[in-house]
């Protein structure tokens, strides 16, 4: 009895290895189908992205990859969103800046939602609609730009964020058409 203990302590930590092994290759493999379907998604971005959370430490396959990369875009649109909040909080704030950042804050409030309902979509597999709705959010992104653009000479302070948003949306968006 004490040599099965010993054998299994012995290659528990052997296998855990080839389990994460097995989650690199499938983020690598992902990552790389998404990015060179998608001009937008940068493949070091998005391994990163992933390899982050410590969720991913056991997929195997780009299905458990897509819940995992749609909480993340919940997570950053949420963290935006504070950013957002702090950034209204000066008072010397030009009337058009401020303006700009109420539309992004709303946008952003959306595309959290969106998020949302393609998490549920995911849940039950409806990746069409899941599709969908994180389209939505990624447009949400480039609105939120695109209304400081619209002056000239004024620079986005969320333009950063506006992007890594955008790619964090797209890639959730280029698993679900591989799963479609």
């Amino acid at each position: 009895m004490k040599n099965s203990f010993a054998l299994v302590y012995t290659f528990l930590p052997f296998f855990f290895f080839l389990l994460v092994l097995v989650s690199s290759d499938v983020i690598q493999d992902s990552c790389d189908k998404a990015a060179k379907g998608n001009g937008n998604i940068n493949y070091d971005f998005c391994v990163a992205s992933l390899e982050e959370n410590p969720k991913s430490k056991t997929v195997t396959r780009v299905e458990d990859l897509l819940p995992i990369s749609v909480d993340i875009a919940i997570s950053n649109a949420t963290r935006i969103s504070s950013i957002i909040s702090k950034l209204l909080k000066n008072k010397n704030l030009e009337n058009y800046t401020r303006m700009c950042l109420e539309d992004c804050s709303e946008l952003y409030s959306y595309a959290g939602s969106s998020l949302q309902c393609a998490s549920h979509s995911i849940e039950s597999k409806a990746y069409r609609a899941a599709n969908l709705a994180i389209s939505a959010a990624l447009d949400d992104s480039n609105t939120c730009e695109k209304g400081f653009k619209d002056k000239e000479g004024l620079v986005s302070p969320l333009s950063k964020e506006n992007n890594d948003f955008f790619q964090l949306t797209a890639i959730p968006l280029a698993f679900a058409s591989m799963l479609q």
